[in-house]
């Protein structure tokens, strides 16, 4: 998301904390919504089109899902095609993140939102390696039990249940993301929550604790901000160590400097 719809969901988000404390079935039933808006193209244009003035855009939710989903729901579902978005797409989006943002302070309250980061990264790693499981879960021709049961084998009993939900949704409901953006984009998420950044580092060989140390408390002082390490290691790095946060790359490994060396030397 980028400019109104972006500020919108940042100030959406700001709102949502309140609400989801009183009511632990708000993520799942805001996750509910943004299926059916996805589904509804009529739904979905007409409750985010800036052209029609707030009270009717609130006042058509309300009359499609009132009863269907808690007060709760209806409040954050509300205030949410009440704000100015780009795209209908967009308000599907944010439905949705603010549904992925209600599990997480769920998550957050019972102390699991440390565990739960570090499970999705993990399953995102596992899905990354395997691609006949990545496949599996992306196909389209393979129908949602198929895939249901799948997931089932790979997660029951071994992973938090906000972990588990979360996972379902984005498999079953892949709207066009491949199934790797949607899980890196919920590790973000869930890093963000805690008002911390997500450092995705790539190394050729496993590094220790005191170099974890050193390495996250450089990118502290950098980017003053508290920083989180998710480590993955290629052994085609050969050495070094690749750093992304966001957008940005810090690209100090070997063969990135031979690459580098490669194409002076050839005038590339």
């Amino acid at each position: 998301m980028l400019g109104s719809s972006r500020t919108s969901f940042d100030a959406a988000r700001e709102a949502l904390a309140e609400r989801a404390a009183a009511d632990a079935t708000l993520a799942g039933e805001l996750l509910s919504v943004s299926r059916v808006l996805a589904g509804t193209s009529a739904l979905r244009n007409a409750l985010s089109d800036s052209g029609t003035e707030v009270a009717a855009r609130t006042a058509l939710a309300r009359s499609v899902f009132e009863g269907k989903i808690s007060a709760a729901a209806l409040e954050v579902v509300s205030d949410a095609v009440g704000r100015r978005w780009n795209s209908s797409v967009d308000l599907v989006d944010a439905v949705e993140g603010l549904g992925f943002e209600a599990a997480l302070l769920d998550a957050e309250r019972a102390g699991r939102l440390d565990a739960v980061e570090d499970e999705l990264f993990r399953v995102d790693r596992l899905v990354a390696a395997d691609e006949p499981l990545r496949q599996a879960l992306s196909d389209p021709a393979v129908d949602t039990p198929a895939k249901a049961d799948l997931l089932d084998g790979l997660l029951s009993g071994k992973v938090d249940e906000t972990t588990a939900a979360l996972i379902r949704h984005v498999v079953e409901n892949p709207r066009g993301r491949r199934l790797t953006e949607a899980l890196e984009s919920l590790v973000e998420q869930s890093a963000r929550r805690r008002e911390r950044l997500l450092a995705k580092v790539t190394v050729a060989a496993a590094l220790s604790a005191e170099q974890e140390s050193r390495l996250t408390a450089a990118l502290a002082r950098i980017y003053r901000r508290d920083v989180d390490l998710q480590v993955e290691i290629d052994p085609e790095l050969l050495g070094g160590v690749r750093v992304r946060i966001g957008d940005e790359v810090i690209d100090g490994s070997v063969s990135h400097r031979l690459e580098q060396a490669r194409r002076k030397f050839s005038g590339a």
